[in-house]
């Protein structure tokens, strides 16, 4: 857990302006499946018998491609989100003027059910009213249980695009340096990284990093090992 100031002024600085989410679910999400779908490649083309170039060529084209097609579902989908964050505003600013005594009641059950009573709760209900962005805000939390920060589309989408380009072009490394025993090379490469990514990854959680690393590397590794047993079936 991260430490901050409890003063005045760092207390208003830091709830005036929450950091949101962030990008790490895009991160991990994009590094992961870059490890994945590119080791997939690798081990279902190697399995086949098919030639090193060939390898490197499906890797890069899956490594841009695949990478940007998930960075444009990325950013489509937080766009949605955020698009409909802004039209749940705008249904509750309508709410508003329309029936504002029926609104005024939605966010005096919304503070009853934090805790208010009596001639407090409505002393809060009106000096919230008061504010129409107060109000709205209140009203998309606790009625849609929405925050009060949109989702950022271009930053979740070049976030999960760099993490794929990065973790993806590692199980190709060994192929375009042209290594000797270059699959066993990338299989360890591709292991590794799924144990790193896991293992940075528990920062965020409760896990362990070893038992999230483990975790992580498993679920990469059958992928790859389904991948392989595919390619050796076409194994001219």
């Amino acid at each position: 857990m991260s430490d901050h100031g409890h003063s005045q002024q760092e207390i208003a600085a830091r709830i005036g302006a929450p950091p949101g989410k962030g990008v790490l679910r895009d991160t991990v999400y994009g590094a992961i499946d870059g490890s994945v779908t590119t080791f997939a490649i690798v081990a279902g083309v190697a399995g086949a018998g098919l030639s090193p170039f060939i390898i490197v060529v499906l890797g890069l084209a899956n490594v841009l491609a695949d990478g940007f097609s998930m960075a444009a579902a990325a950013f489509s989908g937080n766009k949605a989100e955020q698009d409909n964050y802004r039209r749940i505003r705008m249904i509750e600013e309508s709410h508003i003027k329309s029936n504002p005594q029926g609104e005024w009641r939605e966010v005096r059950e919304i503070l009853a059910q934090k805790g208010l009573t009596d001639r407090i709760l409505d002393e809060a209900t009106d000096a919230i009213t008061k504010d129409k962005e107060r109000w709205i805000n209140l009203m998309m939390e606790g009625e849609y249980g929405l925050g009060g920060i949109e989702p950022n589309p271009l930053r979740a989408a070049i976030a999960t695009f760099i993490s794929f380009l990065v973790a993806g072009m590692v199980p190709l490394l060994p192929f375009i340096l042209k290594l000797d025993g270059a699959f066993s090379i990338s299989a360890w490469m591709t292991m590794a990284s799924f144990f790193v990514i896991g293992a940075l990854k528990s920062h965020w959680s409760l896990s362990p990093w070893w038992r999230s690393a483990i975790e992580t590397m498993l679920i990469g590794g059958a992928a790859a090992g389904l991948a392989y047993g595919v390619g050796t079936l076409f194994t001219t």
